[in-house]
């Protein structure tokens, strides 16, 4: 393989996991205000298995551009710099979230994304593990702070505490100095409690519309049922942040006919609060938790794991595993 190839996945139709499939292509040219990287790690989320089945807006937005390579979460080492692009240069460690919703291309060994995607990842991270962090932190980030406007002083609730964003949200909800109360299986309860959540409940056992009430943020990773019955935990001025799509409209109405506060929400790429969130990393006050690694070529694997629900904290591609 010379250097004008790389390898990448693509999928041509929305379908299974089978879809995805290793493939080679050009290696990637920078335009002006982009950089291309050499993909240490490409971090995995729900939307792309739900982009993949033909779910979503994104899905949507990339209809007609199939085949069509996934990812949005990466980390790498910059290669090459674009015209007009003076913050980056050849060599330095990134991460960011790019080409959302619908360039995509993490899945590679190599991919574009505009310099101003992207961060420098702290000394601290491991830059494979590193492309795990910035879809899944901005979520948490945003959905808590911004949507939910979380205090300091507030009570939160966090629906699947040991996944991916859920993880993540206890953190940042702890370092802001809430109280944190989260669900979960019996089998993570001490993984959030060493993320340090105040109480932990078991979904399976307990049913947290009777341990749960006066909250002020209920952040819903969940969403459906579980996003309707918590709206019986707010408090008045109380807030209920959704985060999947399919079922925030419901949740949405159904608060408005109790006189309630309900919200949906979609990620988007900020390196502000990417920085950020980079310092808390670094001042070591979070730290993200990838569960496993799969080597690029296993990519349908990856996803058909993702798509059991049961990840703890983060999967991940190495992009330049053989």
């Amino acid at each position: 393989m010379g250097e004008t190839s790389m390898r990448r996945i693509v999928y041509e139709r929305f379908g299974e996991a089978d879809e995805l499939k290793l493939t080679e292509a050009e290696h990637p040219v920078p335009a002006v205000g982009e950089v291309c990287i050499r993909v240490a790690g490409a971090g995995l989320n729900p939307i792309d298995w739900k982009t993949r089945k033909g779910l979503g807006f994104a899905a949507q937005q990339i209809r007609d551009r199939l085949p069509w390579t996934p990812g949005y979460d990466v980390a790498g080492t910059v290669t090459d710099v674009g015209e007009g692009v003076h913050t980056l240069s050849a060599g330095d460690r990134v991460m960011g979230m790019i080409g959302f919703p619908s360039g995509g291309g993490g899945y590679a060994e190599y991919a574009l994304a505009r310099a101003d995607e992207l961060i420098v990842v702290p000394e601290e991270m491991d830059l494979t593990e590193a492309g795990g962090l910035p879809l899944a932190a901005l979520t948490a980030w945003q959905g808590l702070f911004e949507m939910g406007e979380l205090q300091s002083d507030h009570k939160v609730l966090i629906h699947a505490g040991a996944g991916g964003v859920g993880h993540l949200a206890i953190q940042f909800a702890r370092a802001r100095g809430a109280h944190v109360i989260a669900t979960a299986s019996e089998s993570n309860a001490d993984f959030l409690a060493t993320l340090g959540a105040d109480e932990v409940i078991d979904y399976n056992r307990d049913d947290f519309v009777d341990a749960c009430y006066g909250l002020d943020l209920i952040f819903d990773l969940v969403g459906g049922d579980t996003g309707k019955r918590s709206l019986h935990c707010l408090a008045e001025h109380g807030v209920l942040v959704t985060v999947p799509t399919v079922t925030a409209d419901g949740i949405i109405t159904e608060a408005e006919n109790m006189g309630l506060k309900a919200h949906g929400m979609t990620v988007r790429p900020d390196v502000f609060h990417l920085e950020e969130i980079a310092e808390l990393i670094e001042d070591g006050d979070v730290r993200l938790h990838v569960e496993e690694i799969f080597p690029l070529a296993r990519a349908a694997d990856a996803q058909r794991k993702l798509e059991t629900g049961h990840v703890r904290g983060k999967l991940v591609l190495d992009c330049q595993a053989r």
